[in-house]
């Protein structure tokens, strides 16, 4: 999958989990474009058209990590943290070029079937 903000093509490993599938169904051949804001300082989250099924586990965060949080949010990690998520996938960016790529405040994400 890529995810394409700020003009950057990111590309984003999925985990196989019934998460990580139902999220490609939902973006579909179209796409799906999501509102992110900066949350915690850690994270970009926005909220997904509907609930995707969890696969929640402990989860220690680290910058690249999308996790899927309470079923309907999806967020894109440039920091750390420790909850029980669902792990959708990874980019594979160091921090400092993850942070730049996404950038300040909020943001468009759009997720695109590869």
């Amino acid at each position: 999958m890529i995810v394409t903000v700020n003009g950057h093509d990111l590309e984003l490993r999925l985990t196989d989990n019934s998460s990580a599938r139902a999220l490609t169904d939902l973006a579909g051949e179209g796409g799906l474009e999501l509102t992110m804001e900066d949350y915690g300082g850690f994270e970009k989250v926005g909220t997904l058209p509907q609930r995707l099924p969890t696969n929640d586990e402990q989860i220690a965060t680290q910058p690249g990590d999308v996790i899927l949080y309470q079923g309907d949010k999806l967020a894109i990690y440039y920091g750390t943290n420790t909850w029980r998520f669902t792990r959708i996938g990874r980019i594979n960016l160091d921090a400092d070029r993850l942070r730049r790529a996404l950038g300040d405040g909020t943001i468009t994400a759009t997720l695109h079937n590869s």
